[in-house]
Order: structure tokens, then C-alpha cells, then sequence
């Protein structure tokens, strides 16, 4: 029997992060993931492959150029499912040899198989080819994400009804799509597919969608994908999904019926916990299997297991499961280290782009802060006539008492990107000055940022500091003098 510091369940962007980490401060570490290649559900059906299929078809569908040459315009006429999934192996394959690689150099230990916990402090790891071995560790941490949530109702069948795990295995592009479901994946796959010209149905229960996005944005962002070709449907119930062989049929409680070659169901995702026995430790889990934890630390209710990831639910993303691993691990090898940051980037890679960081309006609105807004449209920078921009916006939120900005918002290209700079002024207590005072680049879409701070600069009032200041009495000249 092996015992370790550091025993690590799941190989994704926080079981990644910790272990490199317990690697450089040389302790004895195990990553066991039940997958016969390392990455997690981010490298092999979820972060790299929906985020590499974007760009994929974004660059052969010619999309960004056709405000220039018209919306026939295509780089590659016909394009199948197997352009989509060539250069998805690829960037998939590179993923998986820099983790190699990374592990190697900082000694990590790995181990395939399905692990359980037996006691406090053991796991059984059960493998493909039937073996079953005993682990021991001081420490534990629980980064096994999530996987499809799969109803009853809905039937099934690998082809033409699918998960979002199975999409990115499609035979060939279908004409037509309903996608179930308005959250990040589901929005995501239908405006990129949309992009391809395919006929998509985005389906949402709810009256609204990506309620955590300020509303202008949103608004914004719906007209698009309207203008796009996607057909949205707010408010209303699936009654019944049925394969009817050639087609998909669904029947809605509106009394509305919707076709199509193919349906994506992307209505949620469940913690991946069921498989580990959570009982012999004393650990529970909620309605969804995630895992409640100590958000400065990430400590389960058994002080020696940690977790961090998709499995404690959100924000469910993989740039702060980075940092979630990271920060678990030296927690658990009582190691300072710095504390998360309070503001981080929260992106969305759809067809247009929404990134977003700090308060929306709403937000700012509930707590009775006082505020100015500052917009900016990408068509009014230079750069965004150069790339034929015809939509994006960047919003702005200021406070009225300190001048500090409080909440970004973007929509359009290159969102996700732009934000980070909003995230620096964020966390570093700037203010509006910080964008008025300041040269950008040009011509960029940041230029949008000083565009946006001049907008909320000029209708928000003039500190003492900047006022001019004259002797009491004293005229102005307001006539040119003669040479």
C-alpha cells in the first residue's frame, strides 16, 4: 500500500493546478482520474473542445468577413463535420501532452482507474483491466467536475438526440437544430452552429436566460442572435421529446411544435460524486452532487478532504477552478499563499462573445449605490471599421461617491479578451480618471474602454481638484486677443 501528502481525484483545470502546485513544494502526490487520458471533462467535452469548435468554425465560415463581402461569403463552400473534429484532435492531443508534461517535470504520480473512499483516510481504485489497489493519504482533494444531466424524458439515442458530451462527436452537420436549454453551453453551441447557417431552435423553460448578465447586455446580445438566424423560445415547458426516426419532434406546453434533424440537450449538469462513496467520510452532497465547502480554503466538512472545481458549483468555470486547486492544495500542505481576488472575469464564447466582471446594474440598483454609465460601441472605434464591426458594445459602472469602477460589461468581439483590463482596475481600486488620464493603443477595441470612461466622465461631477481655480473677482476674457 502507497501512501501520499497529496491524493488527488480528477485530472481537470483544479487537479491539474494542485498538483503542479504540491509538485513544486516537493511533496508526494497522486492524481487518479477514471478517464485513460488526463485533462477532465475541460480537455476532452467541455473548455477546450466547445471553445476550439468555435474558432473552427468562425474561421471557415469566413464569419467575421462577411459584413465586408456579404452573408454568402464562405472560406470553405462545404463544410463537414470531420473540418470541425480534425483540428479539435489536434489542439485535444496538444492539451494532453503539455499535462504529460507538466506532471513529469514536477513528479506527480498518476494512476486510471475509479476511485471510492473506504475510510478517513484511504481509497480503493478499481481499474479497466480489473485490478483493485489501496491508497493511503494525509490529504485529499476532490476535483471530479461534473457530467450531463440526463432526464428521464428525454429519449436518448447517441445520433440524432444528444448530450452535449456526445455532440462533439457528430457524424455531420445537421440543417436543422433544437437545443435545449438557454445557459452558457446551451447558448454557446447554438450561436456557433448558427454561424454555420444551420436552422437552430434555442429552447429556455424560464422568460429569461444568463440571468447572472446585466439586462442591457443581454438585450443587446438577444437582438444579435435574433438578427443571426437563431429562433429563441422564452417561457414555455417541453411537453414531449420524440424520435421519430429521420427527425426529432418536440411538442410544447404553448401548444407549439418544433422539428429538426437533431436536439442538444444542455438543460444543467450534475457533480460528479456519486461513484465515491462520499458516506465513509462523512461528506453530503446536494440536489445537483456538488459539495459544500469553506470558500477561503475549500475544506469539505472533513477538515483533511478538500474539493474544488464544477463540483462545488459556482461560478463553474475553469479559469477559478485554477485557482481553486491551487489555493486547496497549499492550504493542505500548510503553505501561505496569496487569497483569491475579489472580482474575476466571468467569459462566455458565443457567437457574439459576452464577458463580464464586477456588479451588473441590477446589482448596483439592489444595494442603493449611486452610479454613472459609461457605454461605448465598437462601431465607433476605428478598429472596429477596420474589422467591419457592426455591433459590440462595453459598459461601464461607476460609483458617484468615489469615482470607482464598480462593474464591465461586453458584448462583441474579442469580449473575453478586453475584459481583463477591467478586471486590473477592478481589483486595484481604480477609477473613472484611470480611463480618461490614460493613452490606449489605437487603433484597438480597447480604445472602447476610453471611449465608455469619457461618456460616464462628462455627466458625472467635477471633483475640487479639477475644478480651475481663479482669484475672487477676476473676469474671464473671453475675447481672442489681436496679435
Amino acid at each position: 500500500m502507497s501512501h501520499y501528502d497529496l491524493i488527488i481525484i480528477g485530472s481537470g483545470p483544479a487537479g491539474r493546478s494542485a498538483a503542479i502546485q504540491a509538485g513544486k513544494l516537493k511533496r508526494r502526490v497522486l492524481v487518479i482520474d477514471r478517464r485513460d487520458r488526463l485533462g477532465g471533462v475541460s480537455v476532452h467535452t467541455g473548455t477546450i473542445p466547445s471553445k476550439t469548435l468555435r474558432e473552427t468554425v468562425l474561421n471557415l465560415s469566413g464569419w467575421r468577413e462577411r459584413s465586408f463581402y456579404g452573408r454568402s461569403y464562405r472560406v470553405k463552400e462545404d463544410i463537414e463535420a470531420q473540418d470541425l473534429k480534425s483540428r479539435l484532435h489536434k489542439t485535444l492531443d496538444y492539451e494532453v501532452d503539455i499535462l504529460e508534461h507538466q506532471f513529469n517535470r514536477n513528479h506527480v504520480d498518476t494512476l486510471n482507474g475509479m476511485a471510492k473512499f473506504i475510510g478517513p483516510n484511504e481509497v480503493e481504485v478499481a481499474t479497466e483491466a480489473g485490478e483493485v489497489s489501496r491508497l493511503t493519504a494525509d490529504r485529499f482533494l476532490i476535483s471530479t467536475g461534473t457530467k450531463t444531466y440526463r432526464p428521464d424524458y428525454v429519449p436518448f439515442n447517441g445520433s440524432t438526440i444528444v448530450d452535449s458530451d456526445e455532440f462533439l462527436e457528430l457524424a455531420q452537420i445537421p440543417r436543422s437544430l433544437v437545443v435545449v436549454g438557454a445557459g452558457v453551453i446551451g447558448v454557446e453551441y447554438a450561436t456557433m452552429f448558427s454561424a454555420l447557417d444551420v436552422r437552430v431552435t434555442l429552447i429556455e423553460p424560464r422568460d429569461s436566460f444568463l440571468d447572472f448578465i446585466d439586462s442591457r447586455i443581454i438585450e443587446e446580445f438577444t437582438h444579435q442572435i435574433r438578427d443571426n438566424g437563431v429562433d429563441l423560445r422564452l417561457g414555455s415547458a417541453i411537453e414531449q421529446i420524440e424520435d421519430a426516426g429521420g427527425h426529432v419532434e418536440v411538442s410544447m406546453a404553448n401548444g407549439r411544435h418544433v422539428r429538426a434533424e437533431m436536439l442538444l440537450f444542455a438543460a444543467g449538469r450534475m457533480g460528479a460524486t456519486e461513484r465515491l462513496n462520499l458516506d465513509a467520510v462523512g461528506i453530503a452532497t446536494d440536489h445537483r452532487g456538488r459539495i459544500e465547502v469553506d470558500r477561503k480554503t475549500y475544506q469539505t466538512s472533513a477538515k483533511h478532504i478538500y474539493a474544488a472545481g464544477d463540483v462545488i458549483g459556482h461560478p463553474s468555470l475553469a479559469s477559478t477552478s485554477i485557482q481553486q486547486g491551487r489555493i486547496a492544495a497549499c492550504h493542505a500542505l500548510d503553505t501561505p499563499t496569496l487569497p483569491e481576488s475579489p472580482w474575476f472575469p466571468y467569459g462566455i464564447y458565443s457567437v457574439p462573445e459576452i464577458s463580464t466582471c464586477g456588479m451588473s446594474e441590477e446589482e448596483m440598483q439592489e444595494r442603493g449605490i449611486p452610479y454613472e454609465v459609461g457605454v461605448a460601441r465598437f462601431r465607433e472605434t476605428s478598429r472596429g471599421h477596420i474589422m467591419g464591426l457592426e455591433h459590440g458594445m462595453l459598459k461601464m459602472l461607476f460609483s458617484l461617491k468615489t469615482r470607482r469602477v464598480l462593474g464591465v460589461q461586453i458584448v462583441g468581439e474579442g469580449a473575453t479578451e478586453l475584459i481583463h483590463i477591467a478586471q486590473a482596475v477592478l481589483n486595484l481600486k481604480g477609477t473613472v480618471d484611470y480611463f480618461v488620464q490614460n493613452t490606449f493603443n489605437y487603433p484597438t477595441l480597447a480604445e472602447a474602454y476610453k471611449i465608455a470612461g469619457l461618456d460616464a466622465f462628462n455627466r458625472m461631477p467635477i471633483p475640487e481638484e479639477y475644478k480651475v481655480k481663479r482669484e475672487p473677482g477676476a473676469k474671464v476674457d473671453t475675447k481672442a486677443k489681436k496679435a
